[in-house]
């Protein structure tokens, strides 16, 4: 399995069109965020999309470790079942509190395989 995309949305739908075939609508992409005071504890949405190709095994793990300057903050570990040559998605959410100003990474990977590193950026509202 591999992951095709992850990113920070406030929405993600589903919908079927012709052929059968799905389509997901992602609304909302962002990386950072504004707050007025800190400290603050916020719970963005990650929607990891992954792919299982033909070859791969059904089964798997996805973990997300949270990363602020190196140290973790939280993480998400979710069992894996997606069919042969399908697609699927997860949302995985973690409570990141920020004591100022600045950035989390997420990393994501599944298995021992490489992280894709997506950040989230929090800043002072003006």
């Amino acid at each position: 399995m591999q992951i095709v995309a992850a990113v920070f949305a406030d929405d993600l739908g589903v919908r079927e069109v012709e052929g059968p075939a799905t389509r997901l609508d992602l609304s909302g992409i962002k990386f950072s965020q504004a707050s007025e005071t800190f400290p603050v504890t916020v719970e963005p949405h990650l929607f990891v999309i992954v792919r299982c190709a033909p070859q791969d095994s059904d089964n798997d793990v996805l973990e997300v470790r949270f990363l602020e300057n190196g140290e973790q903050v939280a993480r998400n570990v979710q069992m894996l079942q997606i069919e042969p040559s399908k697609f699927a998605y997860r949302l995985v959410r973690a409570e990141l509190d920020y004591a100022e100003p600045g950035t989390i990474e997420a990393h994501c990977r599944i298995g021992d395989g490489d992280p894709v590193v997506v950040p989230f950026t929090l800043v002072r509202a003006s």
